[in-house]
């Protein structure tokens, strides 16, 4: 984006930024935004608007940490940005990637969604340490803790926008 231009993203974009429909909807009915700080101070409305279904769509839109199968299949339209996010997790043992995969399906066994985490710079053995540490919360913290990391993510992708 050019200084002093406005930003305006496509249906498309802010699906691979979110893919809660909601906060799309959202951020597409504030468009144009005239700046980057307006850009994310809309983005941050619209999660706050966001309730437990939305949520659990944004969070679908992700593949399991250290499933990287999953990336070329179900997630093929954000697949460049997901390996980016996870570059660190392709490289780790299988040992891991395997302890990873099943602590994964227990989470989301627990849960009822997998496990979300900003994965950019992190180890693959960081990631299974915060998923170890997850496992014991309430459901409710979960959704929390996974709000707060969906942000997290969505802010990085938005940053490749402005």
């Amino acid at each position: 984006m050019k200084a002093n231009q406005p930003i305006t993203l496509s249906s498309q974009e802010l699906s691979m930024i979110c893919s809660s429909r909601r906060w799309q909807q959202t951020m597409s009915e504030y468009q144009p935004f005239q700046d980057r700080n307006q850009f994310f101070h809309y983005a941050d409305i619209a999660f706050d608007e966001l309730e437990e279904e939305d949520w659990l769509e944004a969070f679908a839109g992700h593949p399991m940490i250290g499933d990287i199968d999953s990336l070329s299949k179900k997630y093929a339209h954000s697949q460049s940005l997901s390996e980016n996010e996870q570059e660190r997790v392709q490289h780790a043992s299988s040992d891991t990637l395997e302890k990873l995969l099943q602590l994964n399906l227990d989470y989301k066994d627990t849960f009822g969604f997998i496990f979300i985490v900003c994965a950019t710079n992190q180890s693959a053995q960081s990631m299974l340490a915060k998923l170890e540490q997850r496992l014991p919360n309430s459901r409710e913290q979960e959704l929390v803790n996974a709000a707060t990391e969906q942000r997290k993510i969505s802010k990085i992708r938005m940053e490749s926008y402005v």
